[in-house]
Parts: structure tokens; sequence; C-alpha cells
């Protein structure tokens, strides 16, 4: 649905350099510090930023070169991007009427309902959470294949949160072919919605693999010198100086469970990777 070869593009203090792939029926998850380069792979797959060298395409094609019909098989929603304030729910939906052929007006105006949107206040007034209920809604009106979102559960109580991932497990379990990808630094929404993850740091890529696996197989080792000094480093990702000893990254969290239960393990999810991986 997406790839990404050697996608580069410089700032005066940035530069991105990434690679990446979004296969059909999956959800692909994109994690990062702030600034490390999501909103730019985001805005690049739809054309907003044109790339200094390297190749994006989506459904096979640039993104440049999409026919009007494949365009509306993509659904986004970016984190600084909307409607005007000044529309209506009323307003919002006869735009996206007229620019959707596959526009869902029914499916639109059940979830509306669902969501308790008002109809006939402004955006300006709506809350944070109606605010990103709807930009997530309107990216799902139109039947899309390929889901693109920018950070959408940014700034939410877990409550909206949560509302908003089941909306979007929903939407993608109605058809396998559906694929996503979504960027976010709040971990435990990837953990439970991603099949896969890519982890940017300093505008590269520096980490992928299955959320399955990361669950699974991933850990963190607390131990004191004597013990790191004692312990296989040949399974050890990661490790860094701490006051008790060293904290170390494995991928083989069963290895060590069975051959060091004297070493303290704990779970090594998303934010442990994003702490540990994303250091220099």
């Amino acid at each position: 649905m997406i790839h990404i070869s050697e996608l580069k593009k410089t700032y005066k203090s940035f530069s991105l350099d990434v690679t990446l792939d979004v296969k059909p029926g999956c959800i692909t998850g994109l994690v990062g510090r702030n600034g490390a380069g999501k909103s730019t792979t985001i805005k690049s797959i739809l054309g907003l930023v044109i790339p200094d060298s390297g190749t994006c395409s989506v459904f096979g094609k640039k993104s440049t070169e999409l026919t009007g019909e494949e365009k509306e098989k993509i659904g986004a929603a970016l984190s600084d991007s909307g409607f005007s304030s000044y529309l209506s729910l009323k307003d919002i939906r006869m735009i996206l009427k007229n620019m959707y052929h596959n526009f869902d007006i029914d499916f639109f105006n059940n979830m509306c309902k669902r969501y308790e949107l008002p109809e006939t206040l402004r955006i300006q007034k709506y809350s944070t959470g109606m605010k990103a209920k709807l930009k997530v809604l309107i990216a799902l009106s139109h039947k899309a294949d390929l889901l693109i979102l920018d950070e959408p559960t940014s700034g939410l109580d877990v409550i909206v949160r949560n509302e908003i991932l089941d909306m979007l497990r929903d939407y993608m379990a109605e058809n396998e072919n559906r694929s996503m990808i979504i960027s976010s630094h709040i971990a435990s929404d990837l953990e439970g919605l991603c099949d896969d993850i890519y982890m940017i740091h300093r505008g590269k890529v520096v980490f992928h693999e299955d959320t399955d696996v990361i669950l699974s197989d991933y850990a963190v080792l607390k131990m004191d010198e004597k013990q790191f000094e004692s312990v296989e480093k040949e399974y050890i990702i990661k490790f860094r100086k701490e006051k008790y000893g060293y904290m170390c990254l494995t991928n083989q969290k069963q290895f060590f469970a069975e051959n060091y239960p004297q070493i303290t393990l704990e779970k090594g999810g998303i934010d442990e990777l994003i702490i540990m991986t994303g250091e220099e």
C-alpha cells in the first residue's frame, strides 16, 4: 500500500532519511520523540512535502500521480490541519458529500450521534476531544482503503483516546484489506492496535519489529556491575550505565529468564524501546 525507499528531506537543522513499507491489511505504527520526523514522513506520503531524493509510492504510484479516484481511497487526519473552526457539522457534511463520491452519509450521521458531536455548534466551540473524534471520523467517512493518521490521540484523556482507537479498530475489522499508518508517542495506543512498529530517531528508522514480537520477546534487564560483566553480551541490543549498575535491552527474554534468574527482568514494550533504542 505504501513503499518508501531512502526518502531524504533536509531542512536547516533536520534531515530525514527513511525507508519503510505498509503492507495490505496491516496497521503500521510510527513512533518516536517529538521532532523525530514522524510528521514529515506522513506529509511526504501524502505529497505535502516534496523529498530531496528517494521514492515514496502509494498504491504503486507517486502521491502526485494518483488519480482522483485513487485519492478518494485515502483517509487522512493530520495533527496540524482540519476544517475551518467556523463551520458546523451540517456544513462539513455538505462539503464531504461534494468531495467524495463514496461519502457514506448514514455512517457519518450515526457515528456523530454515537460520539455526541453537536449538529449546529461551530467547531470552534467543540471540546478538544470532540474535535479529535470528528477529524478521525472524517477520514473514515468515505470508505477509504488506506488511513494515514498523524498523532490522532495526542493531548486527549484516556476515555477519548479509547473511543478513537475503538473507532479505528471497528473500521479496520470491516474489511481485512484495509491498511493504516498511524504515528503516536503514546506507546499503549500502538501496542494494542498495530501489527508492526517503526521507530524514528533524529530522522532515521532505528528499529522495525512486529508488535507481537516486541511484547513477547523483548525485555529490560537491570543488573549490577558484577552481573553485567558475567552476562552474555551477544543477546543485549543496547545498554546504559545507571547508579545501580546497568539497564539493558534484549530481544531474548526467555533466554535470560531461564539462564539468569537472579537478574531483574521487566517488560520491554514500546516505551522502553524509545528510551533505549533512541539513545546515541
